[in-house]
């Protein structure tokens, strides 16, 4: 059994798709384990996105991610984490095939619907950077 983290971003919450892309990986037998709803502060968006500090679009990313509340979910299930990165497809959604939640619904790499954890190290620290242990089932 393992377990990944979603973030379903600021467009995903905008235009109402939340339910509709966590009923997808509830159909794929991805069990709810936790669920929160916050607005990103900038310190733990400079942790999250540590990896991007460098760029010139992190300060964008900073601001969008904290424009709005977002839902953060953690997933579970077998293979998990390759199945949500299945699921949602490549981060760019211009080259994201249909059927993929980004290909589906996204308009582009930042607007894109949701983060997911790429792998068992990033979910691991990740889950524990948003959720402490008494908010997981």
């Amino acid at each position: 059994m393992e377990r990944t983290l979603i973030i379903f971003k600021p467009d995903a919450i905008e235009q109402g798709r939340a339910g509709t892309i966590l009923a997808r990986f509830e159909a794929a037998h991805l069990r709810i384990a936790g669920a929160k709803v916050l607005r990103l502060q900038e310190e733990i968006l400079r942790e999250h996105y540590s990896h991007l500090a460098d760029r010139p679009f992190f300060g964008d990313i900073v601001a969008y991610m904290s424009s709005t509340p977002v839902l953060l979910v953690v997933l579970e299930g077998e293979n998990a984490i390759a199945r949500v990165r299945e699921m949602v497809g490549p981060t760019d959604s211009a080259t994201a095939p249909k059927g993929t939640i980004r290909g589906d619904f996204g308009e582009s790499k930042r607007r894109n619907m949701v983060h997911a954890s790429e792998d068992k190290t990033a979910a691991a620290a990740e889950i524990a950077r948003f959720f402490s242990l008494s908010e997981l089932f």
